[in-house]
């Protein structure tokens, strides 16, 4: 998103190295022109961006070309008009399907099948959506981030960083992308419920102090 405040710090660095070497370690598995896809979930200020743009940087040092995909940009309802909306349809109708999963299926074909890609993107200042032309033939991996990122089809790996909104909530503050007014954090409860839901999916789990460890290892923090 055009206008979106990354804070990158040594954590979000330090997680974003372990989660290239499970990446390393799976490409080494397949053929050199195999279509690589990560995915990485988690609730509002919990890090997805910044992980997913610090395990870029790695990636490209291998020199590897990825693009990074953010979910946030494909809500069927525009922003302009989403609080509205959410207000008229109700707490009920936040979630999964407020997302346009078709458009995310064909970025996804399209990345795979190597084509050139238009898509949406938001302007965060003027809030609106905007379109931008990508060539996916000159891309080698692809890293999709946002709160029901891993839900989508065909992703190789899939991260899950297990941070709720409670606990995130100075970067919400600091990034200001939306305002905590108290119909705001029910909006973030909702989330919360269907963003958790999508855990058993994972590959992999980034823990609260942003340790990363296989989802078939990971044990609960206090």
């Amino acid at each position: 998103m055009l206008g979106d405040i990354l804070l990158i710090n040594d954590m979000h660095k330090a997680a974003a190295a372990s989660i290239h070497k499970y990446v390393k370690k799976d490409l080494k598995k397949k053929n050199n022109r195999y279509r690589y896809i990560a995915g990485i979930s988690g609730e509002s200020g919990s890090g997805k961006s910044e992980l997913a743009h610090a395990l870029a940087k790695l990636l490209k040092g291998d020199n590897i070309r990825v693009k990074i995909i953010h979910t946030d940009n494909y809500y069927k309802v525009q922003p302009l008009l989403r609080e509205e909306w959410r207000r008229n349809k109700g707490f009920d109708m936040i979630g999964l399907d407020e997302y346009d999963w078709v458009k995310i299926r064909k970025t996804i074909r399209d990345f795979r099948e190597e084509q050139e890609c238009v898509l949406p993107c938001i302007d965060l200042i003027p809030e609106q959506v905007d379109k931008l032309i990508t060539d996916f033939s000159k891309i080698d991996l692809l890293i999709i981030d946002g709160l029901y990122a891993i839900d989508a089809p065909d992703i190789d790996l899939r991260v899950f960083i297990d941070l709720t909104y409670q606990e995130t909530k100075i970067n919400q503050i600091i990034r200001m992308k939306e305002s905590l007014s108290d119909f705001r954090m029910h909006i973030l409860e909702r989330e919360h419920q269907a963003v958790v839901s999508l855990k058993p999916k994972s590959d992999l789990i980034v823990g609260k102090s942003y340790e990363v460890t296989p989802a078939s290892e990971y044990v609960v923090q206090d």
